[in-house]
């Protein structure tokens, strides 16, 4: 490996920790302020897809990989509110990629922008499974924000669960709503 290809692959990494700093700025809305960072995000979608993908009969191992780098734009556009986006005019997510890792091995420029283009175009099973997973993982942790006591809530709710696909985050979208974030450890302290 050139050594600028290596440089430029560890600058990528080390831009991708910027995500553990940045806040989602959406639930600054609900007077949060201290909420998840976009990576804490990214993690748990990361997780949700790759269960999804498993109920649905997509590839896992690739719903994950378009769940990690679905928000990695963040670090160069931060994380603009919805109602944001009415006002800015941001470069897509695909030209923002492009540039972050212009700089990167060849191999990790072609990864990444392939799992950020499909994610982009969201018409492969993975990447509908994937948009789930974003929207679920958002209506989850609405529940959990609502439960320490951010009244709210709800919008975050309804606009994650309209915007579902898949029979199987539906059905995982009922259970989160009807059950207290906290009650799977029910099964183990019995």
């Amino acid at each position: 490996m050139k050594d600028d290809t290596a440089r430029g692959t560890t600058g990528f990494l080390f831009e991708m920790g910027v995500l553990k700093r940045v806040a989602r700025t959406g639930w600054w809305f609900l007077g949060n302020k201290q909420p998840e960072t976009i990576a804490e995000h990214s993690f748990r979608v990361g997780v949700i897809g790759s269960v999804l993908a498993m109920m649905e009969g997509a590839d896992p191992a690739r719903t994950s990989l378009l769940c990690l780098f679905h928000d990695s734009q963040e670090t160069r556009v931060g994380d603009i509110p919805h109602i944001g986006r009415r006002y800015l005019r941001a470069a897509s997510n695909q030209e923002v990629t492009a540039d972050q890792v212009s700089a990167a091995h060849p191999a990790v420029r072609a990864g990444v922008q392939s799992a950020v283009d499909e994610y982009e175009d969201g018409t492969t099973p993975e990447a509908i499974v994937a948009r789930d997973a974003d929207k679920l993982e958002c209506l989850i942790q609405a529940v959990e924000y609502r439960e320490q006591g951010y009244t709210l809530t709800q919008n975050w709710i309804d606009t994650s669960l309209a915007s579902l696909k898949t029979d199987s985050a539906k059905a995982l979208a009922d259970a989160a709503l009807s059950m207290t974030s906290l009650e799977w450890q029910q099964t183990y302290l019995r």
